[in-house]
Parts: structure tokens; C-alpha cells; sequence
């Protein structure tokens, strides 16, 4: 077939399922057809999907490593078609986020701007212009990891990253950006914050976005900043 993957294993109880090396829409889609599926196999405890692979966690006293990869390779077979085409279910949501851009809740927006020699205004209108796409969540509880930023805004991470980087920052690293769902340490260049919640374990769903979702940034003054912070706001 000419779907290509491979299988790594991952100690006795994980196997690795890679289909590419680089951030694509289309491998990522795969990527959590995959886990679809994986995770009614019996035996199976926990997935982590990533940009381009994924990481399927077993109990080997219920299921073997062989049984599950050739379970995997008859799924590949019979859906062929929906996996070359690699068309995830229609149930993605598209999520507005409201950011204030600089200030103190944006230290380093003029630095990117700087660095790619560009008016700070040009990096908000270029960051809110695009869609982005939720490939995974990973590093803190919600913090999504998004494909489709312009390089025009791209910019290395900090020399030394901060201790603290408060919850709903925004920043770019390289060519990616994201939202800090908590207080962290972290070496993102922060362009500003949003008041939303992003991450929320007393809710029964936590999470603001899943993998799949799209993101969209909307600038927003400090008057509105202040009264959606004053809500409480989780969503628009």
C-alpha cells in the first residue's frame, strides 16, 4: 500500500507508530485516525499522539506487542482509502482567542519584531491573520502545539528560558506559537496573553481545544482584556 509508516518499540509495554519526519496536516490527521483505533484494542492503556507518531502504552499480560501491530497493519489494509486521503470526522471546532498584544503581557513582541525587521503592529495583523491548527496537546495540561504560522514572525526561543511565564501567554518559538495553559518555566517568546481559561480541571471537558481544533487569535484592547478577566471567561 502506499501508506508509509513504521513501527519502533518502546520497551515491553509501548510500541511507536511513525508515519513521516516533518509537521504536515495531512500525517497528523493519520496520526489520530490511528488513535481511533488503537484505543478500543484490548489491552491497550494510554495514547500520545504526536505531530507525526504515536505512542501506544499496553499491559503485555493482556496483550501482546505482535497482536497489536498486526491488528494495526489489517486496519492500515482495510481503510486504505480513508487513509491515504487522511479526512478526520467533521467534528472540529474552531476556537477564538482574545489576546492583548504587548506590554507587560507581551515582553519580548518587539524583539520578534526586531528580529524578522517588522513594526510590532505588522506581527499582531500577521499572527491574527492566520488560522491555526491543533496538532497535539502536550507539555503542560492543554498547551496545543499549532501548525500554520507564518515564517515572516518565526524567532528563536530565549538564550535562558524564565522561571515563571504566567497562564494564557502567547509566544513563539521557531516557527510555532502556542498559549501556556499554567504558570510555567518556559523560553517561548511571549507576545501577549489572553484572559480565556485555558486549561480547567473542574470542568468536565478541561480542555478549551482538542487536536483537530483550529485556533484563531483576535486582538483585543485593555479595556476588553480587564472586563473578559473580571467574567472569569472561558469562552467568547
Amino acid at each position: 500500500m502506499s501508506l508509509e509508516y513504521k513501527f519502533s518499540s518502546a520497551g515491553e509495554s509501548a510500541l511507536v507508530v511513525e508515519f513521516g519526519e516533518t509537521i504536515d496536516e495531512k500525517i497528523n490527521a493519520r496520526v489520530h485516525l490511528l488513535a481511533a483505533f488503537a484505543g478500543g484494542l484490548y489491552g491497550v492503556k494510554e495514547l500520545t499522539p504526536t505531530y507525526r507518531s504515536l505512542l501506544i502504552m499496553f499491559d503485555p499480560l493482556l496483550a501482546a506487542k505482535k497482536d497489536i501491530m498486526e491488528k494495526i497493519e489489517v486496519y492500515f489494509q482495510e481503510n486504505e482509502k480513508s487513509f491515504a486521503q487522511a479526512i478526520l470526522p467533521d467534528t472540529a471546532k474552531t476556537v477564538e482567542i482574545p489576546v492583548l498584544y504587548g506590554d507587560e503581557y507581551g515582553p519580548d513582541i518587539e524583539h520578534v519584531a526586531r528580529h524578522n525587521s517588522l513594526t510590532v503592529k505588522d506581527v499582531v495583523k500577521i499572527h491574527t491573520q492566520a488560522e491555526y491548527k491543533v496538532y497535539m496537546l502536550g507539555f503542560l495540561p492543554g498547551f496545543p502545539y499549532l501548525g500554520g504560522m507564518d515564517e515572516r514572525i518565526a524567532c528563536p526561543r530565549l538564550d535562558a528560558p524564565r522561571t515563571l511565564v504566567p497562564a494564557g501567554s502567547v509566544g513563539i518559538a521557531g516557527g510555532q506559537t502556542g498559549v501556556y495553559p499554567l504558570d510555567s518555566p518556559g523560553g517561548w517568546r511571549i507576545i501577549g496573553k489572553t484572559p480565556l481559561k485555558i486549561f480547567d480541571p473542574g470542568n468536565a471537558q478541561p480542555f478549551l481545544f482538542s487536536p483537530g481544533d483550529s485556533i484563531v487569535f483576535k486582538e483585543i484592547d485593555r479595556k476588553s482584556f480587564d472586563m473578559l478577566l473580571e467574567k472569569k471567561a472561558v469562552t467568547l
